[in-house]
């Protein structure tokens, strides 16, 4: 039994990770699957998140309950959501992910550089953990914090799947697909595109939280675009416009990506390790480009509409 907990351990952990990922995946999906917004700023978006709940808890800033950090962080990621929104979403299609693009390089400087708030490139320390203590960390820890992780992506499943199933979440989908014959249906499309980015950055931002008060210490460099890039990947893998879809997105990339990283440091030497980690944003593109030629979709993709008079 004892040679199981290592095991055990690891995997809970992992486990943790892909559902936070997961939570993040949510938001985009969200934003992309179902409302058509191109929002390349997902790393800016989880930073503020998981800064702000860290401001909120850690014994340096307010030293508040973890919860209060949780619905902090959605309001701090909905607020900058909304500022960058009411201007960005104007734009359409390649000039919105140029201007998200830009929105989480300048969250991710302002990290690193305002070191009065965030600490700078060294970061917020001791960020709480919940019960870490009183299980005494490991496999316990891991496998209590893995329950609340499933019991937050489990919450955000259900209310996205009541948004997207509400007339107002079709109303989302006539704008993904025809924005000009839902405006002249008398739809709001400004108003509807607002209240999808702000939710989906609201999630972002819940995961960028669960994620600082799991590993208990944030830096700039976790939030870099390749994060971005992790999350599109899970998503396109997974397959858009479907919440379950977007959920094993984040389990089969992260998986992929904790298994060839553990393989190339095995495998490499320690002078090129650096060009490790390229080859593992390689691998993962790789597959995108073959998932998209199999199953255009993705492995749970949103299944196409098809009219019953289709053919008469």
């Amino acid at each position: 039994m004892s040679e199981l907990l290592p095991i055990l351990s690891y995997v809970s952990f992992f486990l943790a990770f892909a559902g936070i990922f997961g939570v993040m995946c949510l938001g985009l999906n969200l934003q992309w699957g179902f409302a058509g917004l191109f929002n390349v700023g997902v790393a800016g978006f989880v930073a503020v998140g998981a800064y702000a709940s860290a401001l909120i808890t850690a014994p340096s800033g307010l030293g508040w309950p973890v919860p209060f950090g949780l619905v902090g962080a959605m309001l701090a990621a909905g607020l900058v959501a909304a500022l960058v929104g009411v201007a960005a979403l104007r734009l359409r299609e390649d000039y919105l992910a140029i201007t998200t693009f830009g929105v989480a390089v300048v969250i991710q400087l302002v990290a690193l550089n305002a070191e009065w708030l965030t600490g700078g490139p060294f970061g917020i320390q001791s960020i709480p953990r919940p019960l870490f203590e009183a299980v005494g960390g490991g496999l316990a820890w891991n496998l209590l914090y893995l329950a609340l992780v499933l019991a937050v992506l489990g919450a955000v499943w259900w209310a996205l799947e009541r948004l997207v199933t509400s007339p107002w979440g079709r109303v989302l989908r006539a704008l993904r697909e025809d924005e000009v014959a839902a405006a002249a249906l008398g739809k709001r499309v400004a108003r509807f595109r607002l209240e999808a980015f702000i939710l989906g950055c609201m999630v972002m931002g819940l995961g960028g939280a669960l994620y600082a008060h799991f590993v208990g210490y944030i830096a700039p460099e976790d939030f870099l675009p390749v994060l971005t890039f992790q999350i599109w990947a899970m998503l396109i893998l997974g397959g858009s416009g479907n919440n379950r879809g977007a959920v094993a997105g984040a389990v089969l990339v992260w998986g992929i990506w904790t298994l060839s990283g553990n393989l190339l440091r095995e495998l490499l030497p320690q002078s090129e390790q650096a060009r490790g980690a390229a080859l593992q944003v390689v691998l993962i593109g790789t597959l995108i480009a073959v998932t998209l030629i199999l199953r255009p979709r993705g492995l749970f993709g949103e299944k196409a509409q098809v009219s019953r008079h289709a053919g008469k």
